[in-house]
């Protein structure tokens, strides 16, 4: 049986490696992108908008219902991809829990 002293530590360690990876993680760009790449929208790993950028096709002013949708499209997507790397990259950790 695991004494408590060695818990903690091990818990700490655990701590600092998430740590690292929540920060490795919050500087990796994550793109996503609509229908046609019409809409693209940056964002970083911890979820700040870096950038959305417009192609010049789906900007028309007879229709900013579509501008609108593609734009949640992108944003959505990026944030996607977001919630998967962090649940890749962070979920290795629940395992390694000395508790």
């Amino acid at each position: 049986m695991m004494n408590m002293q060695n818990m903690m530590k091990q818990a700490q360690k655990l701590q600092k490696q998430m740590e690292q990876k929540q920060g490795e993680l919050a500087s990796q760009t994550f793109t996503g992108k609509s229908a046609q790449d019409l809409v693209v929208a940056s964002f970083t790993g911890d979820k700040k908008l870096i950038s959305i950028d417009f192609k010049e096709a789906v900007v028309d002013p007879e229709d900013i219902e579509t501008l609108q949708d593609m734009t949640s499209q992108a944003i959505n997507d990026a944030l996607e991809q977001i919630d998967a790397a962090t649940k890749k990259t962070m979920g290795a950790f629940a395992g390694k829990l000395p508790f």
